[in-house]
């Protein structure tokens, strides 16, 4: 079996102390109860896990449970308080598409920005171009300035732009609801062709029909700590089992 491409060891995760606490909690010298969605002090705690190269892997999880931070510390942007993070070869994320595009730029300007962004060089993004104009279906509105693109418009050439960048690795967060069904469908189709070519996914969603098509193995998270990891039926399976038991809960608490 080859190495894992991505490696994670007792990894802890903090928010910022201060930053969370609420004007009543800060006058009357009180601290918010860390058991809490959105009061804890940990947004990950002691997370263990592994994905082999040309592996889809499902992250699940409430809202709040610390998901797109475990994204972000995979992508390097911030760093663990306290644990390992290894991720062999180069990343890429589709975290918010079209993020950083500048809306003054033409779709052309901001395509060739965004891939040096990306660590394409010149040469590269200009190999790459046609192929990207030609997935994103843009045809002669990528000379327009960005300010006159839709969502649809910005979400497609932001899309197209990553998965033509070269990466080993692709991260993506609740981004595959691109454009039209048809589009979706297409997007989805070029990510499963990129797993059989080696490529390594991981994806976070809500959608578990998502999660469940495009994805082998796969963890729940659960306020913060991850409690379930395996082939991805079995953790969506305990994913709605959470789900259930919180939901129950809160009706409980409303009587």
């Amino acid at each position: 079996m080859r190495p894992p491409i991505i490696t994670v060891e007792g990894l802890w995760k903090s928010y910022p102390g201060e930053a969370r606490l609420g004007i009543k909690e800060f006058l009357l010298k009180r601290r918010p109860r860390s058991d809490g969605r959105y009061t804890r002090t940990w947004a990950l705690q002691d997370i263990s896990f592994s994905v082999q190269r040309g592996q889809s892997f499902g992250i699940v999880g409430h809202n709040g449970t610390g998901k797109s931070t475990l994204l972000s510390l995979l992508l390097g942007t911030i760093l663990p308080d306290k644990g390992v993070v290894k991720v062999s070869g180069a990343v890429a994320s589709l975290l918010e598409l079209g993020a950083g595009f500048h809306p003054e730029l033409t779709g052309r300007e901001n395509l060739f920005l965004h891939g040096s962004i990306l660590g394409m060089t010149l040469q590269q993004t200009r190999r790459a171009f046609n192929e990207i104009v030609a997935f994103s279906e843009l045809g002669g509105a990528i000379d327009r300035p960005i300010r006159t693109y839709s969502a649809g418009m910005v979400a497609r050439l932001g899309f197209s732009i990553v998965i033509h960048a070269p990466a080993d690795v692709l991260l993506i967060d609740e981004v595959l609801d691109v454009g039209d069904m048809r589009f979706q469908e297409k997007c989805k189709a070029y990510l499963l062709d990129y797993v059989r070519r080696d490529g390594t996914l991981v994806i976070v969603s809500h959608d578990m029909e998502t999660v469940a098509s495009m994805c082998d193995r796969g963890m729940c998270l659960n306020l913060g700590t991850l409690t379930y990891q395996g082939p991805i039926d079995k953790v969506i399976e305990h994913y709605r089992t959470l789900m259930t038991a919180d939901s129950e809960l809160t009706a409980n608490a409303v009587q």
